[in-house]
């Protein structure tokens, strides 16, 4: 049983199902499940059609699971709670944060993604790649490092992606499909977020917020990565942070910090029981948005005083 974690985006996409073919290129029985579906601006992938929706009360039989992307057995959601037979499972990941919850561990902080990962071990196993496969760990790779600006690329970083470009990779059209095919109504929607983007009196911490009502009328869209963007290009800021209320369920809010380098946002992630990366993390909370925001935000405040 292979699966990544909720809120899926390019790395854990590519990661998985670039994984799930290798399994399959070596003989293996493999099914590849997800609790949440994958995002629009993701959907041109290839063998996409490999991935199950997660079915209350379906039983699937399996002797490992499989997580890719997840720092904590919590990450992959309603996948999880499948393994009721306490079956083998393997942790395969990059995020600082991880917690090793696997029976087999293998987590390498220092690459870029958990794309970069697949493909070294099909380099590793000899697997030939093709170019749906260059795709799906290119895309990964792409996404994690935030087109390859983030400190997390590395000269190995470049030289992954190099090889699959080199299986005539259309890399415009994926850059526009995943970070510029934005509807106008969507573009609207965004532009509404930022342009509610508030700062602190330091001058060092912006948020914004997107609030229940919003994410019903917009259940589809996944906008994260470009308000991120615009707020963590703010002149002096250290910390950009978004608040955006769950709609499954019920006074629960995700929190998403970016930082600059000189905050560690991980350890702050983790004070809230989240994690990811030094310049990028995340936790979700119990209760409102505003009682969210008022916890994070004097967290924040106390790193950036130290």
């Amino acid at each position: 049983m292979v699966t990544a974690h909720t809120s899926l985006e390019g790395d854990a996409i590519g990661a998985e199902v670039a994984f799930f073919m290798l399994l399959k290129y070596l003989g293996k029985n493999a099914i590849l499940m997800n609790s949440d579906r994958v995002p629009a601006s993701y959907r041109f992938l290839p063998l996409l059609e490999n991935i199950k929706r997660f079915h209350k009360g379906r039983f699937v039989p399996f002797d490992c699971l499989v997580l890719l992307d997840c720092s904590d057995l919590g990450r992959a959601g309603q996948i999880a709670e499948l393994n009721l037979e306490g079956k083998t499972v393997l942790n395969i990941d990059h995020h600082i944060s991880n917690q090793y919850f696997g029976d087999v561990n293998w987590v390498l902080p220092h690459l870029s993604s958990t794309s970069e990962m697949v493909y070294l071990l099909y380099k590793s196993l000899k697997v030939p790649f093709n170019k749906d496969i260059a795709t799906l760990l290119y895309v990964g790779i792409l996404s994690d490092t935030g087109s390859f600006r983030y400190s997390n690329t590395t000269a190995s970083t470049h030289k992954a992606a190099a090889e699959m470009v080199a299986y005539g990779l259309d890399i415009v059209d994926i850059y526009r499909r995943v970070y510029e095919d934005i509807t106008f109504r969507d573009m609207k929607l965004l532009s509404r977020i930022v342009s509610s983007m508030k700062r602190d009196s330091s001058g060092k911490i912006v948020w914004c917020e997107i609030p229940r009502q919003l994410v019903k009328r917009n259940a589809s869209l996944d906008i994260n990565e470009q308000v991120l963007s615009f707020a963590r290009i703010v002149k002096g800021i250290e910390v950009a942070l978004l608040f955006k209320e769950n709609l499954g369920t019920r006074n629960e809010v995700r929190v998403n910090f970016r930082s600059q380098g000189n905050v560690d946002v991980n350890k702050i992630a983790a004070f809230f029981g989240g994690g990811g990366h030094k310049t990028a993390s995340g936790c979700t909370l119990k209760g409102s948005i505003a009682g969210v925001r008022k916890k994070v935000l004097a967290k924040v405040r106390q790193s950036l005083a130290k």
